[in-house]
């Protein structure tokens, strides 16, 4: 549990998956597996003969996983004026599909958001589409997303707008995996129970059993009806890549999947916006598959933790199992959720389409207090390499190297007195993405 005054509530499992006890002050738990070492093993083997074609997309998040923070992208020295202490930063490869990056920048950003939402209960729902959809998505994987988190906003600001006159705001953020890394595609909505009021302007929250009240057959269908709609449309611009032999065997399939489960999930409305904050937090960079989830790594083998929601203990919890897999079976089924390039996975709807068209004295108040203690946490923390525990203050740069071997002579750890390397100060400094782009 975090045992921060403000979040004793917090339960560190909600957060296991990040690496973080507490989202506000950044503890970590110990990783002892990096995807990257499993990579570095079977990626050059697989890549000869891969179980399924090989995305360009993927072949780029395999190369920033695998530089990542090594010297291939460069490594920064810095020194203690006092003790001379000397830490190294390396370089991060800032590819979105990395497990390892831009985490402590979520938490500060999901904080900052907070200072721009509306100051009213949200609910976290969850569209999820029927998996008879897969093969469509797959060979469509822009497009449906794209109708998938559209609509799903859609019957919401419809409703609402119908119902109460409200304009809400919505926060959505895309996955398509599941515990198991199996295709799932769905989306996780923030959404302000409570909205500006189109008639008077003013900030209306939806109390007693106006809160309650959610009609979810109703939802269930017009989100469907809404996705079909453009799932026809699609089909009748011949831009869509499908098997069907005609329009009448395409329509088989959409009554086919009309009876199927079209999901939706709402939780309970969250009155603190701290708690809405972590919801944003724990979805918004989530990784596909955390490196605090790999139990093992042997051989041609990875394992790694899941939940299975089917199969739950005497507390109703989810049961935790292990999976196994060879990695010509793992690869592919990971990098199914390779983001097409430019795709947008965090979405805003609604009043929060445009923050600046909130009246200040609608929004959350921001906890300058907790913004302070999240930086003051990292810049005296022990995982801080830029500042000295010692002495208590910063380090100042000294100089940079960056790894020159070409891919394939990089076949031992890089070692500075052996390898051959080049050196050069701050102010000549590569950006990281041209790094990215000689290591690969």
């Amino acid at each position: 549990m975090c045992n921060h005054s403000k979040h004793k509530a917090h339960n560190s499992e909600q957060y296991e998956e990040t690496g973080w006890n507490c989202p506000e002050l950044g503890s970590y738990y110990t990783k002892t597996y990096r995807l990257a070492d499993f990579f570095d093993m079977w990626w050059d083997d697989y890549c000869k003969n891969p179980a399924k074609f090989i995305e360009q997309e993927q072949y780029k998040a395999v190369a920033a996983i695998r530089v990542c923070r090594t010297a291939a992208l460069g490594i920064d020295y810095y020194a203690c004026p006092d003790c001379g202490e000397i830490s190294e930063v390396r370089h991060s490869c800032k590819n979105r599909f990395c497990p390892t990056c831009s985490w402590k920048d979520t938490i500060v950003w999901s904080e900052k958001i907070k200072s721009e939402m509306m100051d009213i209960p949200h609910r976290h729902v969850v569209f999820t589409l029927p998996h008879q959809l897969n093969g469509l998505l797959k060979a469509n994987k822009k497009e449906l997303l794209n109708y998938l988190a559209r609509n799903a906003a859609d019957t919401f600001k419809d409703w609402m707008k119908a119902k109460y006159n409200l304009k809400i705001g919505i926060i959505g953020v895309i996955h398509t995996f599941g515990e198991k890394k199996n295709l799932h595609p769905h989306i996780h909505m923030i959404v302000s129970w409570g909205g500006i009021d189109l008639k008077t302007g003013e900030l209306v929250e939806l109390k007693g059993k106006e809160q309650e009240y959610v009609k979810y057959a109703f939802l269930q269908k017009k989100f469907r009806c809404k996705f079909e709609d453009e799932l026809i449309a699609l089909f009748d611009s011949g831009e869509m890549k499908h098997r069907f032999i005609d329009r009448q065997d395409f329509m088989r399939f959409v009554k086919k999947i009309n009876g199927k489960n079209w999901q939706i999930h709402l939780e309970p409305p969250m009155e603190c916006p701290a708690s809405v904050v972590r919801y944003i937090a724990r979805y918004s960079k989530r990784a596909c598959l955390s490196e605090y989830k790999i139990t093992n790594i042997e051989g041609e083998y990875i394992s790694f933790r899941y939940k299975d929601y089917k199969d739950r203990d005497e507390n109703g919890k989810a049961v935790e199992k292990e999976l196994k897999l060879h990695y010509r079976k793992f690869f592919p089924l990971l990098l199914q959720h390779v983001p097409p390039p430019y795709f947008r996975m965090v979405r805003y709807y609604g009043a929060y389409g445009r923050f600046k068209n909130i009246p200040d004295e609608y929004k959350a108040t921001e906890d300058e207090q907790l913004l302070e203690m999240i930086e003051t946490e990292y810049e005296t923390s022990k995982n801080n390499p830029k500042f000295c525990g010692a002495c208590t203050q910063d380090k100042i740069y000294v100089h940079t190297i960056v790894d020159i071997r070409k891919k394939q002579d990089r076949t031992e750890p890089f070692d500075i007195l052996i390898h051959k390397h080049l050196n050069y100060q701050k102010t000549d400094l590569l950006p990281d993405e041209q790094n990215l782009k000689n290591a690969a």
